[in-house]
């Protein structure tokens, strides 16, 4: 079965599936003003780093082209404006601001490019150069997930169980996903299971993640959250594989609430704990995940689920996401290898530049 298809590009605008109202309702919304894509970032329409990522670079090419500039020079001064509205999105995604500086940076050299050239022809060469940028973006999105997938499936058990946390598929890439791809590429392979924490407080793990692997036919065991230690100590647990929102020069990882508990756990009962991500949420611009910003959410919610309360009206804290010290992750797969400890040196060399940033 084809993986399911969260945004993609067209010519009437960005389509997004609406993941808030999955598993219940697949709905669809294309979105014309780059105001818009913003928004759909920020109230979780599309979610996952990558995807995020592949959204804000849409969302650049999406202001650019429906942009009434005339000039090029006028369209310059709305760029800036464009990716500081989409940059005040989500902070903790590093992703999103990867994608954002790989627009901004295009836009320089399409405008060098060009110069010479009259208006109106220069401008609307801009305009295409950025979309296709936005295109490239996805796809790249979509090959690294494959090369993540490959490498990552060599490092699971040859049958058993698999945990992962949130949602880490095609929901959260735009491609068959990052750590939930690894597992995808390992039960072609194998007799695998994976357990699936619900992630609360926003469920990707029960809605999403779920939903994923019951469409590819991936044999699952759907747990609570508070499960977690339990089934690492009796359920037969051979790995625990996760995305990641941004990982720090020293190979501190961000990534869904309820990550480090796992890892903590993990490492306790002897199950080896993987991260999946590209290269692009690799930041060593930060040196440690102390110095990862956390995104602080609606507390509404933890006390609400779908507009319904759960909890008396009491104070409530949303910690979007929490970091794993580099000391309980034994490795991090990339589409460009698989890096291991000491990750100063391993993250730096597969990144191959100063700033983390693929090209």
């Amino acid at each position: 079965m084809a993986t399911v298809e969260p945004i993609e590009w067209t010519a009437s605008g960005v389509v997004m599936l609406d993941q808030r109202l999955l598993p219940g309702e697949v709905t669809y919304y294309t979105y014309t003003d780059y105001r818009e894509v913003a928004g759909a970032i920020r109230d979780m329409v599309i979610r996952g780093a990558p995807a995020i990522g592949v959204a804000a670079a849409m969302g650049v090419a999406l202001g650019a082209e429906r942009s009434a500039a005339h000039s090029t020079e006028e369209l310059g001064a709305e760029i800036p404006v464009i990716v500081e509205t989409l940059a005040k999105t989500r902070p903790t995604a590093v992703d999103l601001f990867w994608a954002l500086d790989r627009m901004r940076r295009r836009f320089d050299a399409l405008v060098a490019e060009t110069e010479g050239i009259k208006e109106p022809e220069r401008i609307d060469r801009i305009r295409r150069g950025l979309v296709e940028e936005a295109q490239t973006v996805h796809r790249e999105r979509r090959e690294a997930d494959q090369a993540i997938g490959a490498l990552g499936a060599a490092l699971l058990p040859q049958r058993g169980r698999v945990m992962t946390q949130c949602n880490a598929g095609a929901l959260a890439t735009g491609g068959i996903g990052t750590a939930l791809g690894v597992i995808r590429v390992a039960a072609r392979q194998r007799q695998l299971e994976v357990l699936v924490p619900e992630t609360r407080p926003y469920l990707q793990g029960a809605r999403l993640t779920a939903w994923e692997l019951q469409q590819e036919g991936i044999p699952l065991t759907l747990i609570t959250d508070n499960m977690v230690g339990h089934f690492l100590k009796t359920g037969n647990v051979g790995a625990v594989v996760v995305g990641a929102d941004r990982i720090a020069a020293n190979g501190d990882t961000a990534n869904k609430i309820g990550t480090y508990q796992i890892a903590v756990l993990a490492r306790e009962h002897g199950v080896p704990f993987f991260v999946a991500a590209p290269i692009s949420t690799i930041d060593l611009t930060i040196p440690s995940g102390e110095k990862i910003p956390i995104e602080q959410r609606s507390a509404e919610e933890v006390t609400h689920i779908r507009g319904v309360r759960i909890a008396p009206d009491v104070p409530a804290a949303h910690p979007a996401f929490d970091v794993t010290p580099h000391e309980l992750i034994a490795a991090i797969v990339t589409e460009r290898g698989v890096a291991r400890a000491p990750y100063e040196e391993s993250l730096r060399q597969l990144a191959g530049t100063a700033s983390g940033q693929s090209s």
